[in-house]
């Protein structure tokens, strides 16, 4: 049967409804959702072909916001790449343009898009932390959400930053540092207390009252109130010193200097601000740095530098204000924000961050005064950071091409991950992963790996490394198909990290566990080489594995394989470090810890009584019952825990 032939109107016809049918794209896709818009504030995200989120945006309008995208001409290289690259959108419409701000940062971090500015280390910031939870407050250094009750100082820009701090306040006030098990299993003053950095509150060394005034008082400093502490204690100095109590003179002098230590650690101290962050940014060569320094009850309190992702087309104020609601997404705000540059959304960020504090914060740039010093400050530190990133990250780039070339691989490697295990006859054994980039080491990405398949055999370095690589591919295979499978914005997790390059701490054997991991789960997109120490374990003559091609070795003096060396030894220090923090933890645990009815008290009458808690595991049932506190039943479980099956 043959078909039968179209006419000319009936093949327009066809034209017109493949026309019609043809999916729209770009500015005529945008035109189209513009029409369905309300004049409401919003969030907008913008989807590619591969179903990834382009860019987040928020407006006051969604409609005029929109629109703007829907004309050809006026825009930059990156926006209009971004509108032509445009295969969907999607909206949400918030009650006010600040509620859009707030969430438009929340997205930005969980999805990552290609043409927002991105905040790639959101690494919490430490604080002091003076604990309440108990009757005799705790000083300590603490990380992660405030759930614990208590007094929070900072943000400090590093744990070195706290512990430096914290070590001089403990000389300074005397306050306890021990958690409280340890105060309430404690019968004679610790070490700390000899050495002068405790007043021993756990065995009565200093009165309940007495105490309570050296809180109020590490309260007070840190709040700011730091001159009004030193002559108090200047005063108590001399007048101790007059009545010739000089061992009471020289623990105030002491208590000065460590006083003195703080403030002067700091840096800079600014006399007209007391609490404020001071951000400056400084972009060159389609990189920017921005300079973040924290100001605190007069003091200044650490800085840190940022690289955020941006496009190289981006202007540094627009980087800046995309930085700022990301950087105060789960961060609380000081009173006072400074900027070195006059960003879109600053008054907009004023009003989140008043909401979110539940008090007024400023936001502005300086012209004149200390602020604008401290600003100056700041920009000369990201200008100077950004310099010498730049030099590096020429040198990374020049070394990544070199693994590329030496690995056959398509394109330098954008991510690498390092693995190497750690044990002593099998005990403690834990897996290491550390990564690194074209920007150097990411340490905030480095994972840990306990091995705990009962199936592993001591000290079998095999069964390890392919309990480790099974744990981490796996689990990125699956965040992968969830992405895959899900329906176009269904899903707002970020894709998985997946690494171009993977090295493992040894040779033919190693590389044909990993291989086979791989091979079970269907991985063919990373490249993987073994590295295997050379004769005698002598650096500059590692052979190199990988599947399908004979081992080889690379020139003595190559850059590339200085590179690989530091890359494994990396790996091999943290997988050692891992080990041993492991093993001191089980080194510090007490046979009697395993015992649910045994509490603080409990535990230290035991010890007290036998001396020790192999003393308790070998007593009988009848020397159990005859300690204080140990009633029938709890000797019963003690005798029970320590002779499994005895009657």
């Amino acid at each position: 049967m043959s078909d039968t032939p179209q006419t000319a109107s009936e093949k327009e016809t066809q034209k017109g409804e493949e026309a019609e049918a043809a999916p729209l794209v770009g500015a005529d896709l945008i035109a189209d959702y513009v029409t369905r818009l309300p004049n409401a504030p919003g969030v907008y995200r913008m989807f590619g072909a591969d179903g990834d989120v382009l860019y987040v945006g928020k407006a006051r309008s969604l409609k005029k916001r929109v629109t703007s995208y829907t004309r050809l001409i006026g825009h930059t290289n990156r926006i209009a790449r971004m509108i032509t690259a445009t295969t969907a959108m999607e909206f949400v419409v918030t009650e006010s343009e600040t509620e859009a701000l707030l969430l438009e940062a929340n997205l930005i971090k969980q999805l990552r898009p290609r043409y927002n500015v991105q905040l790639r280390d959101d690494k919490s910031f430490p604080y002091i932390l003076i604990a309440r939870d108990h009757d005799v407050p705790q000083i300590l250094k603490h990380r992660g959400a405030r759930s614990r009750k208590g007094d929070y100082f900072g943000p400090f820009a590093s744990a070195g930053a706290v512990n430096r701090t914290l070590n001089a306040l403990q000389k300074a006030f005397l306050l306890r540092s021990c958690s409280d098990t340890v105060y309430e299993a404690r019968s004679r003053p610790c070490l700390l207390y000899q050495i002068k950095r405790c007043s021993a509150p756990c065995t009565g060394e200093i009165s309940g009252e007495d105490y309570a005034a050296l809180v109020g008082e590490a309260d007070s400093f840190l709040t700011g109130k730091s001159k009004k502490i030193r002559e108090r204690m200047a005063q108590h100095m001399e007048q101790a010193s007059s009545e010739l109590d000089f061992e009471k003179a020289a623990i105030y002098r002491d208590r000065l200097r460590a006083l003195s230590h703080i403030q002067s650690r700091q840096g800079i101290n600014p006399q007209t601000v007391e609490e404020a962050d001071v951000f400056a940014i400084h972009a060159e060569g389609g990189q920017a740095c921005v300079q973040v320094f924290f100001f605190r009850a007069g003091q200044n309190w650490g800085n840190r530098a940022y690289f955020p992702k941006h496009d190289k087309d981006m202007e540094a104020a627009e980087i800046l204000d995309g930085f700022l609601a990301q950087f105060y997404e789960e961060r609380p705000a000081p009173r006072l924000v400074l900027l070195n540059a006059d960003v879109e959304n600053a008054d907009l960020l004023a009003d989140a961050l008043t909401i979110k504090r539940g008090r007024k914060v400023a936001v502005g740039r300086p012209q004149r005064g200390e602020k604008r010093e401290l600003v100056q400050y700041a920009f000369d530190n990201a200008r100077e950071a950004l310099g010498r990133r730049m030099a590096e990250s020429s040198t990374q780039t020049k070394l990544h091409a070199g693994l590329a070339e030496a690995f056959a691989m398509d394109a330098p490697p954008e991510r690498i991950e390092v693995y190497d295990n750690s044990h002593i006859s099998g005990t403690n054994a834990v897996g290491g992963m550390v990564v690194a980039g074209p920007e150097g080491f990411r340490k905030n990405q480095y994972r840990k790996f306990n091995i705990k398949d009962p199936d592993t055999e001591p000290g079998d370095d095999y069964a390890m490394m392919r309990e480790v690589l099974t744990r981490r591919f796996a689990r990125l295979v699956k965040d992968q198909a969830a992405i895959d499978n899900a329906e176009d914005g269904e899903t707002t997790e970020p894709p998985p990290d997946w690494p171009d390059l993977v090295l493992i701490d040894g040779g033919a054997g190693q590389l044909s566990i990993v291989q086979s991991v791989f091979d079970d789960l269907g991985i063919d997109r990373v490249t993987l080489v073994g590295i295997a120490k050379g004769p005698d374990r002598d650096a500059g003559r590692e052979r190199f594995f990988m599947t399908g091609k004979q081992p080889f070795m690379m020139e003595p003096k190559s850059p590339v394989l200085y590179y690989l060396q530091r890359l494994r030894d990396e790996a091999h220090r943290f997988a050692i470090g891992t080990h041993r923090a492991r093993r001191k933890k089980a080194i510090g645990k007490s046979m009697l810890d395993g015992i649910a009815s045994i509490g603080p008290k409990r535990k230290r009458a035991l010890l007290n009584h036998f001396g020790s808690a192999r003393a308790v595991a070998a007593a009988g049932l009848a020397d159990l019952e005859s300690v204080e506190g140990i009633s029938t039943t709890v000797a019963r479980s003690i005798y029970d825990h320590f002779h499994e099956g005895a009657k």
